[in-house]
């Protein structure tokens, strides 16, 4: 075990591992990651697990009715909050430190003490058919959704997080109760608490024991593709993109080192091309997104519908030249970027937990800051173009496209 992770284990069949990380401050977040999300799901099923994130905070057996549950951090002047992804969903607390206790208890509560009412259950669906329509107007989220859909195409890691419309009417009580049965046991979930811990105040999380199993899938893609979406916006927005490999692959950081360079900060060769010396865009990134499995490089950008097709073409541009060449200023540059980006991040107690539980939860280990460091400073521009040469070929490609396209003149840049 690193010493950098003080690791406490409360050996009891229903207790999730629980990991300690030691740090300054007055503050202290505690973080429940579960394995489960979106993934998981069927095509009836699709949204399930966002759903039930929203439900817990709907009245538990403590703590009846909504206002009773917010109240409880609100009136020691804490936040907390829920998220849930393609392969986790997450629940927590972050307070001043004389509160984890509450916390915890606030966590255990919500998570495997909430009543799922009726009620609750019919108003919540509303809310989350507001959110969908939000998502759908937004065309930056919407083109970034759909370009994920169509390169995990045919398997549930393409599937929309928030699940379409019919699921969200439909849904039962008894689908509720059925997912936290399967999924939310002790195997399948870890416990990070990040901060000024007292260890005096742990409460232990109850969870029936079990094992779940998580399907993995392939994918095979051998020519180009590309979707076009309609929609009655001003600007033209896209996602040009490639799946990469998973989360734990040897080249993570040569991955990193390469995105930072293309399209990661302001300093990178994207944003000086398209937004700097020609004015096309507002926003142009690129990204990276890693999952048990794979992952996935994509650049998103925003322009002028008559711009569109030159945009997409200083991104393909780019693509190509940074298998041929990288100076040593740029490798230097992306490095001190990455690094001051992790430590800055690491300073924060919620960043920690996060950190560690994604870690854990998906590698079955933690990775120290220190290492994270290390792995960005060993990566050459070697690496740098022998990877850029695998991964940019036509045949990987992933164009998605929204706005008001009128033709399909897009198709032949591929």
């Amino acid at each position: 075990m690193r010493q950098w992770i003080h690791d406490i284990l409360i050996f009891m069949k229903q207790q999730p591992k629980i990991i300690i990380k030691q740090m300054p401050g007055r503050s202290v977040t505690a973080l429940l990651l579960v394995r489960v999300g979106s993934r998981d799901e069927t095509r009836e099923t699709n949204g399930l697990s966002h759903f039930f994130e929203h439900m817990v905070f709907k009245g538990t057996e403590k703590w009846p009715t909504t206002e009773k549950v917010n109240q409880v951090i609100d009136s020691v002047g804490g936040i907390f909050n829920a998220f849930t992804s393609q392969e986790y969903t997450g629940f927590w607390v972050k307070a001043a430190k004389q509160y984890l206790g509450l916390a915890l208890e606030f966590i255990d509560q919500t998570v495997f003490h909430s009543l799922l009412a009726e009620a609750e259950l019919t108003k919540e669906r509303g809310v989350i058919l507001e959110e969908i329509k939000m998502r759908n107007d937004d065309p930056m989220t919407k083109v970034a959704d759909e370009f994920v859909s169509q390169v995990y195409s045919l398997t549930p890691l393409g599937y929309d997080v928030i699940g379409p419309e019919e699921n969200i009417r439909q849904l039962k009580r008894e689908k509720f109760k059925q997912h936290l049965k399967k999924w939310y046991v002790a195997d399948n979930m870890v416990l990070v608490i990040a901060g000024a811990v007292d260890k005096t105040q742990l409460k232990p999380l109850l969870a029936p024991a079990g094992r779940v199993k998580h399907q993995q899938f392939s994918w095979h893609q051998a020519k180009p593709r590309i979707k076009i979406i309609q929609k009655q916006i001003e600007q033209a927005h896209f996602c040009l993109g490639l799946q990469t490999f998973k989360r734990s692959h040897p080249d993570r950081y040569v991955l990193a080192v390469l995105n930072t360079i293309l399209g990661g900060n302001t300093s990178s060769r994207l944003w000086n091309e398209i937004r700097e010396k020609r004015g096309l865009a507002y926003y142009v990134r690129s990204s990276v997104d890693s999952y048990w499995e794979t992952g996935h490089l994509v650049t998103q950008a925003g322009c002028a519908v008559d711009k569109l097709e030159e945009v997409i073409k200083l991104t393909l541009a780019a693509y190509q030249k940074i298998g041929k060449a990288v100076k040593e200023e740029e490798l230097k540059l992306a490095k001190e970027y990455l690094k001051g980006r992790l430590v800055l991040s690491f300073e924060d107690n919620q960043d920690m937990a996060g950190q560690i539980a994604e870690d854990w939860l998906m590698e079955g280990k933690a990775r120290s800051v220190v290492e994270m460091i290390k792995g960005v400073e060993a990566v050459e521009l070697a690496q740098i173009k022998q990877l850029a040469q695998k991964l940019f070929r036509q045949e990987r490609l992933n164009l998605t496209v929204l706005g008001k396209i009128k033709d399909n003149s897009l198709r032949r840049l591929l």
